[in-house]
């Protein structure tokens, strides 16, 4: 175990993973807004294996977070998130305030369309502004030479894509599989919210992903794939905002003559006041 180097200051962190990379050394980039878990650490594992040296950062974004959402009870606990971090020999540890992502007068955001538009994009106004300024930013200030985000938040990972790609900014955005608790719940910051009833009924999410894989794998109709899922759902009294079989790169609706496309089955929804994502990918239909 080793004890990383916290960096408060952006033109300090360039500094060091400039002077690394000249030395040769490859960079990972972790990117959290901490409350950190195996999810997380999942990612630094990656990093680690594929790169010399990991730097993980912890901003909680204030302009990813509606007028109505969750940004002032965010779970937030640094120690505990640096002595994980230290457990996984993370090197540097970025951790800036909200003036320094953000200094007093900035008035630049970052807008994107294409996968920004659909679900999140609608139900969440300005949201993947605030997602694509601060990922630019912290990019900024940790150019890697890779970033590694985790599969749950997919429509996030194209809309990074999207950026990266537009900008032509030179990080290798790398995907990383969703990682779940014993009982299937996709590990998220947010499950601590959920109550020990809450936690059971929200079992049923991943439980309907599964249902809804095995019956695209026997050739159900897509309309009915999702009505099940809708279904099962609705019966533990989850509050659906979408539960689609979409493109896994437009996000455009599958029809039934394109199952032999990449898909992927989103869900949001809501387990009392909790709001959660997941999804799960589906199997071409040749």
């Amino acid at each position: 175990m080793s004890t990383p180097l916290v960096i408060r200051d952006r033109n300090t962190m360039r500094n060091l993973i400039l002077t690394n990379q000249t030395m040769g050394r490859r960079i990972g980039f972790v990117p959290t807004m901490g409350s950190l878990h195996a999810g997380h650490t999942s990612l630094v594992d990656r990093a680690m294996a594929e790169c010399d040296d990991v730097v993980t950062s912890i901003f909680v974004n204030p302009s990813q977070f509606g007028p109505q959402e969750d940004f002032e009870r965010y779970p937030r606990d640094f120690d505990a998130d640096f002595n994980l971090l230290a457990q996984h020999d993370v090197r540097w540890i970025f951790a800036p305030d909200v003036h320094e992502m953000y200094p007093p007068g900035d008035s630049t955001r970052i807008e994107i369309s294409g996968p920004a538009e659909p679900y999140e994009g609608q139900l969440r106004p300005g949201h993947f502004s605030g997602v694509a300024t601060i990922v630019f930013r912290l990019l900024q200030s940790t150019p890697a030479n890779t970033v590694y985000f985790g599969a749950k938040d997919w429509q996030q990972v194209l809309v990074v894509r999207q950026m990266v790609r537009d900008l032509g900014l030179d990080v290798e955005v790398m995907t990383c599989p969703i990682v779940r608790d014993k009982d299937g719940l996709a590990l998220s910051s947010r499950n601590a919210y959920l109550s020990e009833s809450e936690r059971t009924r929200a079992q049923t999410i991943y439980a309907a992903l599964q249902q809804a894989e095995e019956n695209w794998c026997r050739g159900l109709a897509i309309d009915k794939i999702e009505l099940k899922v809708r279904d099962m759902l609705s019966a533990r009294e989850i509050r659906i905002d979408y539960a689609d079989i979409v493109h896994d790169e437009s996000l455009r609706k599958i029809s039934e003559v394109s199952r032999n496309t990449p898909a992927i089955f989103l869900i949001a929804c809501h387990v009392g006041s909790t709001r959660l994502i997941d999804n799960i990918l589906l199997p071409s239909q040749t």
